[in-house]
C-alpha cells in the first residue's frame, strides 16, 4: 500500500513491514460522528473527482463506469429520494439489490441519511421477509424488480405492519411498488441533515443463521467501515492502482468484507460483474477481460478454478490473491500457486467482525492455516474453563473486550436478543464458536465451528482436518464432513463428495475404500470417514460456504 491521503486520517502509521511493526504501531484515529460516506467518499470526490471507483457489468454485455464524483452526486441524490419517503436516522431499510450497481448507490444513500442498512439475499421466501420486517422494524424495502423477489415481498406486506414502502429498481414496477428510476430523478437537491449519526449509532444489520430457531440480528456502528481499513488496505493489499474483484453477493456480509469499505478506503477501483450461476471459467474470463490485479473468492471458488486449463486465460494481470468464508484446504494452495504462480493469503473473520486472522502481506503463507492475529483485536485460544490453551492445543478463538470496550470492528450486539448476546459475550470475551489450534510460531489452525466437532469413541475429530485429508485424492473436488450418530462410537465420520468429472464413472465399493484409506496414510487413522457419499453438488449459502448442518439434517431424516 502506498501513501494514501484518506487512510492518513484514521491511522497513526499507514505501512507495515513486519508482524512486529504491525502489532506495535497499529493504531486508529477515530472523529467523532465518523461517516464512511460523507468523511471517505465525498472526501475521494473532493480530492480525485475523476478517478473510477466502481466498474460494473452485467453477462447481458452492459457495463457502467462510475468516478468518485458520480458516486458522490448519485447518492445525494438517491439519498434526497429517500428523505422525501419520510426515510432517516434510525430508519431500518432492507436491501436485496443482488449484484446490482444501485446497491453501492443505495447503502452510501442510507449513510449519508442516518439510517440502518441491512442487505439480504434475492433468494428469501415470504416466510423469511415477514420474520425479518417484524423482528427489525423494517420501513422500507429497495429491492431488484424480478418477478420472484417482488412476488415474495408482495406476500409477506399484509403480515409487516412495519413496512410502508417497497421500492423497485426494475425492470419490473407493479401497482403499489415505487420506481425507483423515475422518481429518483426528480428528487429535489440534497441538503445533509443538520444531525446524522453518532459514532455508536447502528449503520449496519445482517441477519445471520446459526444451527437453530432464526437467525439472529448482527448490528455494527458506524465506526465499522474504520475497522476494514486493515481488510482492504493491508489484507487486500490495494492501493489507487488497484482494480479489485471479489466474489460475493450483496445479500452476504463478506460484500462489506470485500466490495466496499476497506477497498474504497484504499481508493481501489471495484469491479462487480452482475451473473446468474457462477463458473470458474465466467470468473477467469473477466479477471483476463478486465485486468482484474487482485481478487479475493472463498476456498470453494478456488477448488472449481484449479480444475480449469489456466492456459486459456491471459492472467497476467492478476498480483494478490485473498481467500476467505471457510478455512481453505492446503492442497489448493499448492495447485493454484502452481498454475499462477500467486501465494493464496487467507483471512478469518466473521458476520460479527471484520477480519480476526489473517495472513498480511509481510507474512509468509502456510498452506491450510488462518494466519496470525490481527492486531486490532487482543486476541485468545481458550478451553472450556476458560484458561489459555497451550501451542498445539485445540480451544475456541476469543475476542478480549479490555475493561469492557468493544474494539472497532467488532459488532454491538444480537439486536433484541438477550440471550444470544449474553451467549456470546461474557466473562470479558467475545466468544466466536469457532475452533482452532496455534502453532509454535503463532499461526492458527482452523478445526471447525463448536457445534461443528465430532466426538467419536472419545475422539475429537474437526471436519477441516478430514476434508483437507480427502482434497488431496485427485477424484475429490470438493466434500463436507458430518458426523452421524452411531450405537457403538456416539458418532461417526461421514464425507459427502463431489467426484471430479473422470471419476464418476467409477463411483461405488471400491473407489469408497480408496478414499478411506488414502485418508488413513494422511491423517490419523480414527479420522477416516466410516460413511461415504457421493452427489453431484453440496449444499451450500448464496455466499458459497457449505451447509453442513443441512445435511445433518437430511440425515437425521433417513
Amino acid at each position: 500500500m502506498t501513501d494514501n491521503p484518506i487512510i492518513s486520517r484514521f491511522m497513526r502509521q499507514t505501512t507495515f513491514t513486519s508482524d512486529e511493526d504491525y502489532k506495535k504501531n497499529l493504531e486508529f484515529i477515530v472523529p467523532l460522528n465518523f461517516n464512511f460516506a460523507y468523511d471517505v467518499m465525498d472526501e475521494w470526490a473532493r480530492i480525485q473527482p475523476n478517478k473510477e471507483a466502481l466498474l460494473w457489468a452485467s453477462e447481458a454485455g452492459e457495463e457502467r463506469r462510475f468516478t468518485f464524483a458520480d458516486l458522490k452526486n448519485e447518492s445525494d441524490q438517491t439519498a434526497s429520494y429517500l428523505q422525501s419517503l419520510g426515510i432517516g436516522r434510525g430508519d431500518m431499510v432492507m436491501l436485496i439489490l443482488k449484484r446490482r450497481f444501485e446497491w453501492w448507490i443505495t447503502m452510501l444513500a442510507l449513510h449519508k441519511l442516518g439510517a440502518v442498512a441491512i442487505p439480504a439475499t434475492h433468494m428469501l421466501t415470504k416466510h423469511d421477509i415477514i420474520y425479518r420486517n417484524n423482528a427489525a422494524s423494517v420501513k422500507a424495502i429497495v429491492c431488484v424488480g424480478d418477478e420472484y423477489v417482488l412476488s415474495e415481498i408482495d406476500k409477506a406486506r399484509p403480515e409487516s405492519p412495519t413496512l410502508e414502502c417497497v421500492i423497485s429498481i426494475g425492470p419490473h414496477v407493479p401497482e403499489g411498488v415505487h420506481d425507483y428510476q423515475k422518481e429518483v430523478k426528480e428528487a429535489k437537491p440534497f441538503h445533509r441533515p443538520r444531525f446524522v449519526n453518532s459514532n455508536e449509532d447502528t449503520m449496519l444489520m445482517y441477519f445471520t443463521s446459526g444451527t437453530t430457531g432464526e437467525p439472529k440480528m448482527v448490528i455494527h456502528d458506524f465506526l465499522l467501515p474504520i475497522g476494514h481499513i486493515t481488510t482492504g488496505a493491508l489484507w487486500h493489499n490495494l492501493d489507487e492502482n488497484s482494480i479489485h474483484l471479489t466474489v460475493a453477493d450483496t445479500g452476504w456480509a463478506k460484500a462489506v468484507w470485500g466490495r466496499i469499505y476497506g477497498q474504497w478506503f484504499a481508493g481501489a477501483d471495484l469491479f462487480v460483474y452482475d451473473h446468474g450461476k457462477f463458473t470458474a471459467d465466467m470468473v477467469l474470463s473477466q479477471i483476463e477481460k478486465y485486468r482484474i490485479t487482485s481478487f479475493c473468492a472463498p476456498p470453494t471458488v478456488y477448488r472449481f478454478m484449479i480444475h480449469e486449463d489456466f492456459s486459456k486465460y491471459d492472467l497476467s494481470s492478476l498480483r494478490y490473491c485473498t481467500t476467505a468464508g471457510e478455512a481453505l484446504n492446503a492442497s489448493v494452495y499448492e495447485k493454484f500457486l502452481q498454475r499462477t504462480g500467486i501465494r493464496l493469503m487467507e483471512g478469518f473473520g466473521q458476520t460479527e467482525t471484520t477480519m480476526i486472522l489473517g495472513t498480511m502481506p509481510w507474512t509468509t503463507p502456510k498452506p491450510g492455516s488462518m494466519g496470525k492475529p490481527n492486531t486490532q483485536y487482543d486476541i485468545a485460544l481458550l478451553r472450556p474453563d476458560l484458561t489459555p490453551c497451550e501451542d498445539g492445543e485445540k480451544g475456541e478463538i476469543v475476542l478480549s473486550l479490555k475493561n469492557g470496550k468493544k474494539p472497532i470492528g467488532l459488532c454491538k450486539e444480537y439486536y433484541r436478543d438477550v440471550e444470544h448476546t449474553s451467549e456470546s459475550w461474557h466473562d470479558g470475551f467475545y466468544f466466536t464458536g469457532d475452533m482452532a489450534w496455534r502453532d509454535a510460531d503463532g499461526y492458527y489452525w482452523f478445526e471447525g465451528r463448536a457445534d461443528d466437532v465430532i466426538k467419536s469413541s472419545g475422539y475429537r475429530i474437526g471436519p477441516f482436518e478430514v476434508e483437507s485429508a480427502l482434497m488431496t485424492h485427485p477424484a475429490v473436488v470438493e466434500c463436507a464432513i458430518t458426523g452421524v450418530p452411531d450405537d457403538t462410537r456416539g458418532m461417526v465420520v461421514k464425507a459427502t463428495v463431489v467426484l471430479g468429472k473422470e471419476w464418476k464413472e467409477r463411483e461405488g465399493d471400491d473407489l469408497v475404500k480408496e478414499l478411506q484409506n488414502h485418508v488413513k496414510q494422511v491423517t490419523a487413522p480414527y479420522k477416516y470417514p466410516r460413511i461415504i457419499e457421493f452427489v453431484n453438488e453440496l449444499p451450500k449459502t448464496i455466499s458459497g460456504k457449505i451447509r453442513r448442518v443441512e445435511i445433518r439434517q437430511k440425515d437425521k431424516k433417513q
